[in-house]
């Protein structure tokens, strides 16, 4: 295959989708690689070193979209990428379609082949290729949340930690998953007073375990999301259903109870986001209050550390990368039901059934009889 990679365009957001580690696997495999120059000046990766992997690099990036097989990127095109997409070209990237219609809409009009980081599940059920970005966004949230909660920035002016004779900060995290795990660590370990809700018991359970009297555990529902809320100076939402819009956990009407300078920070904003109020920010325009709550929802969170974040992805998604541009990703899909989890759309049909379950007239297609 020819696989390419162009530079993201999604504002502030230096990650790249390949490192010159993964031009080198992709060329031992057998592969071609263009790169468009300057890919990965953003993560600090030169066009000497893709050079040396053995890539090609390309001017352009429409020069690059054009010769392809494979596009490997790491977030969703924009709409002014969408002219570039050519009938049975792989898309291999972060989607979340399902709080993005008019990018679905350009996918199955084209016929991509798009294959979403974010729906891929391995066989134990974990979810291979969005682990590592929650994991860093994760921990982010709470160095954001710290920040934003300075009075400069609209916040109450605490420190999450305090110091001996005041109050720490409560932090309360909707979702126990890998982005809530990852919060609670930091926040814990910050000397935050830390609640965590999540529905599976299981898992409350396991948090419970991990942490001791450390934090309180919340069976999440709306009584006692409402309730840990309104004392909370930091909020994150932290809730996945893959391929989903994510449900609405904080509703408007609880801002009002909240404390004036809360801060609020929705990791989940790109599925749409965890609460009623909540909606996309970029890294230049990231806050903005409502209520007196201040709410940080950037879309690309992971996009302001890009040399862990990339580093960290790709170490993930080149294994499954290999195993498309090997087989094809027809075989792909046929001796792998991880890979085709994974295909959103395929041949202008709507291949993930979250995804076809978050629209109105919308219709799901099993991957498998496509094949």
């Amino acid at each position: 295959m020819i696989i390419g990679c162009v530079k993201e365009i999604k504002n502030n957001e230096f990650r790249v989708g390949m490192t010159p580690d993964n031009v080198r696997e992709y060329v031992n495999a057998g592969h071609s690689v263009l790169i468009e120059t300057n890919a990965g000046i953003g993560s600090g990766f030169l066009d000497e070193e893709y050079v040396e992997a053995g890539a090609t690099i390309i001017d352009s990036a429409k020069d690059v979209w054009d010769q392809v097989d494979m596009m490997v990127k790491v977030k969703e095109p924009l709409p002014e990428e969408y002219p570039l997409f050519h009938e049975g070209l792989i898309l291999y990237t972060y989607l979340h379609l399902a709080a993005d219609k008019e990018q679905m809409d350009a996918l199955l009009k084209n016929k991509i082949k798009a294959v979403a980081y974010e729906t891929l599940t391995e066989k134990d059920g974990s979810l291979p290729l969005l682990t590592p970005m929650s994991q860093i966004a994760g921990r982010l949230s709470i160095q954001e949340g710290a920040k934003y909660l300075e009075k400069k920035f609209g916040g109450e002016g605490i420190l999450l930690a305090g110091v001996p004779g005041t109050h720490k900060a409560n932090v309360v995290i909707l979702g126990g998953g890998t982005v809530g795990y990852n919060a609670c660590r930091i926040a814990v370990g910050i000397g935050a007073n830390v609640t965590i809700l999540d529905i599976n018991l299981k898992r409350l359970e396991e948090l419970d375990l991990l942490f001791g009297s450390s934090i309180q555990t919340l069976y999440s529902n709306d009584t006692n999301i409402e309730k840990a809320v309104k004392n909370a100076d930091l909020v994150i939402g932290a809730v996945l259903i893959p391929g989903k819009s994510t449900p609405k956990l904080l509703k408007k009407s609880y801002l009002k109870s909240m404390k004036n300078g809360a801060v609020y920070v929705d990791v989940a904003i790109d599925q749409g986001g965890c609460a009623e109020s909540a909606r996309v920010t970029t890294h230049d325009d990231p806050i903005y209050v409502e209520e007196g709550v201040v709410h940080y929802c950037v879309g690309n969170m992971p996009g302001s550390v890009p040399r862990t974040s990339t580093i960290a992805l790709t170490h993930a998604t080149t294994h499954y990368g290999l195993m498309i541009a090997n087989k094809g990703l027809e075989d792909a899909c046929r001796t792998s039901d991880v890979i085709a989890s994974g295909v959103n759309t395929y041949d202008g049909q709507l291949t993930c059934k979250n995804v076809a379950d978050s629209f109105e007239g919308y219709n799901y297609t099993d991957i498998k009889t496509l094949l």
